[in-house]
């Protein structure tokens, strides 16, 4: 069933609610091959991740253990404030897994840089990450990915647990946001 949300501030969509489902049911299939046997530990960045962590679990069919962080650098507006804040850190020993960090977005890339070294620095056996979207054209760090599922352009997005001012994560779907 389709969630029809009559907003104005609700652009183009970016990435089908579709397109989502078979990206993270093909990314499922590769983490489960790769992982099978080991120890592993998904870590979603609160809030944006959520929904794209629950998803993304669903879809592994080795057994995985999950984790929560969050970490916050928009707060309120659809400006980054260049300060990365932990807000809530992981309860695991990181250093018994495979760690896999789930992420919705990398935009500056200054957010999962920081969350990055900081469990790196805890010696997990393994350390990936995996973004639902990439904005690489907006990058301010050095950073890479695993793992991709989709490019998308330099536009403000919500749906899919991403948000504006903690709306929208609800859209099964990414749109652009429009700020009339």
């Amino acid at each position: 069933m389709d969630v029809i949300i009559k907003e104005d501030h609700i652009g183009k969509i970016i990435v089908s609610e579709e397109e989502i489902r078979n990206k993270i049911a093909e990314a499922g299939k590769i983490i489960s091959e790769k992982y099978r046997g080991k120890p592993l530990l998904l870590v979603s960045i609160l809030k944006g991740a959520f929904i794209f962590l629950a998803d993304l679990c669903r879809a592994i069919d080795i057994p995985c253990e999950i984790g929560f962080m969050c970490a916050q650098s928009y707060y309120s507006g659809t400006d980054s404030s260049g300060t990365v804040n932990i807000t809530m850190d992981l309860e695991q020993d990181v250093s018994r897994y495979h760690l896999i960090i789930v992420e919705d977005i990398i935009d500056t890339g200054r957010t999962l840089s920081d969350v990055k070294k900081l469990l790196a620095a805890r010696n997990p056996l393994s350390l990936e990450v995996v973004t639902l979207l990439d904005k690489p054209e907006r990058r301010v760090v050095p950073l890479e990915t695993d793992m991709s599922l989709f490019t998308v352009p330099d536009l403000f997005l919500v749906g899919y647990g991403l948000d504006c001012g903690e709306q929208y994560r609800n859209l099964p779907y990414i749109a652009e946001y429009k700020s009339n």
